[in-house]
């Protein structure tokens, strides 16, 4: 789709669907994301008599499973128009979509949905909400005086991106769940730059970043991501954040869903808030789109026989096995039959089974819901038996996918 193609077509929906709207007459170059940062995007239109009634766009991205990375269909964009609603566009336009990200090698597939249970019917299972931390910069008074190895670097973005998206792309392979851009979309923030970056480095190298601008003084000091990969990167960065006590009342920050900001003074004043509330605010999702992501990740001493049910994408009967260390899966072969009330496959094999759908089985593999759990939410049917492996295959884990759009 060219970048008339989309002003034409896409934008419109998109505006009233997303944004304020309508566009005043002849500002339409004051949309929120310029083609020029589409042009790589994967782009459906579904039209009626020349006019747009349905959108949707895939993103080639790449996300981290587990330690490796897999290339990942970010889904984003999905709209219709207000008069077209409620008569399966988007079904068809996303079952397409995927059909042909998954076609050219997509793995995986991540989105923000509008509400979790219409994509819960495409298979997509839910990722925990970053946490916003706020915080005044005087309750980490301590850390002035800290003694810390290292030192803060800091620039515009605009300045600091080839050292910035070297370190993303570096804490990429560090970070369960995260995923970033490609670089047509990524130099966005470059070309935007209205942050500025704060990177921590230890040794010549980053071990840390936060972007972050500042609304005025005596105002508050509103960053993005605070990244790091150690301990004394986040230190660093939160002494720095010290500096500003004289200047700013507040300062907030995005951490991951497993950071524990409490923790990390004595005596910290901290508000720590995680908020999934559709449409605007809603928590990300996630799915497998093929069997391969799960080939050769990391893996518990678990043996398991699933079956896939109700997907369009993941169906059949495998074998998961993670005796030696990585995950292995192989089509699964002879009938499964319960024996004596057991979920034992017949024929003597002593594997147990399980039904999953594909959000049961997105979940368990990205290590957010546990095998009982994943019973409990109508996913699947899990035995006792087949829990326990599952349990040993796909222990639990926080993903942060990190990347918005």
């Amino acid at each position: 789709m060219t970048a008339d193609d989309y002003t034409n077509t896409s934008f419109p929906l998109l505006t009233y669907a997303f944004y304020r709207s309508p566009v005043p007459a002849g500002r339409a170059d004051e949309q929120p994301t310029a083609p020029a940062y589409l042009t790589g995007n994967r782009t459906l239109v579904a039209e009626e008599d020349g006019e747009t009634l349905a959108t949707a766009s895939a993103i080639p991205m790449r996300q981290n499973l587990h330690g490796t990375v897999r290339p990942t269909a970010g889904v984003a964009g999905v709209t219709t128009h207000p008069l077209a609603r409620r008569r399966g566009l988007v079904r068809t336009l996303l079952h397409q979509l995927l059909d042909e990200m998954r076609d050219e090698g997509h793995q995986l597939s991540a989105l923000y949905p509008f509400r979790p249970s219409f994509y819960a019917r495409f298979g997509y299972t839910g990722l925990p909400a970053p946490r916003t931390v706020t915080f005044s910069p005087a309750n980490l008074g301590p850390l002035l005086r800290a003694d810390l190895p290292g030192e803060v670097t800091w620039t515009r973005i605009g300045a600091g991106y080839p050292a910035y998206q070297e370190f993303l792309d570096r804490y990429l392979h560090h970070r369960h769940g995260f995923a970033v851009f490609p670089e047509y979309r990524a130099v966005r923030f470059r070309d935007d730059d209205d942050r500025w970056l704060a990177a921590a480095r230890v040794d010549g190298h980053t071990v840390g970043t936060l972007t972050y601008r500042i609304d005025g003084h005596g105002g508050d000091l509103v960053g993005d991501e605070l990244l790091t990969t150690d301990a004394y990167g986040r230190a660093l960065l939160l002494q720095f954040l010290s500096r500003h006590v004289d200047q700013v009342a507040r300062t907030s920050v995005r951490v991951p869903p497993d950071e524990l900001p409490e923790l990390w003074l004595t005596d910290l004043d901290v508000q720590i808030e995680a908020k999934a509330a559709g449409p605007d605010c809603a928590a990300p999702m996630a799915r497998l789109l093929t069997l391969d992501a799960l080939t050769g990740l990391p893996a518990g001493p678990g043996r398991v026989r699933i079956e896939l049910t109700g997907d369009r994408w993941l169906a059949g009967e495998h074998l998961l096995d993670g005796g030696s260390g990585t995950l292995e899966v192989t089509p699964a072969k002879g009938p499964v039959l319960p024996v004596g009330g057991s979920s034992t496959a017949a024929g003597g094999s002593g594997t147990p089974v399980a039904t999953l759908t594909a959000a049961g089985l997105s979940a368990l593999a990205y290590g957010v819901l546990d095998p009982v759990e994943v019973q409990l939410n109508g996913l699947g049917t899990v035995p006792v038996d087949a829990a326990e492996q599952l349990r040993r295959i796909f222990p639990r884990a926080h993903p942060y996918l990190c990347a918005d759009f």
